[in-house]
């Protein structure tokens, strides 16, 4: 009985990982752009730490708050993939 138990758990563990993996590879890539994020639009916390969250970005494409975009897309839109030196 025991060793019935711990073959269905193995299996269902597995099963799990394996549609994670199936999951993580049907998502389209992405990549951090910075400086197209709308006020209030941001991902995260802003690269010079004017705030730590998302959603708090004050106005429209500040070079330090950024969004996440398909792989490819950034430059394209006017972003940039890499954040402003301090």
């Amino acid at each position: 009985m025991n060793k019935m138990l711990l073959s269905a758990a193995l299996a269902g563990i597995v099963t799990a990982g394996f549609a994670a993996s199936a999951q993580a590879a049907d998502a389209p890539a992405k990549e951090k752009c910075y400086g197209i994020a709308k006020a209030g639009k941001n991902d995260c916390k802003a690269s010079d730490g004017a705030h730590a969250c998302q959603g708090l970005a004050t106005k429209d494409n500040a070079a330090t708050d950024w969004v996440n975009v398909g792989k490819g897309t950034c430059e394209k839109d006017g972003g940039s993939l890499t954040a402003p030196k301090k």
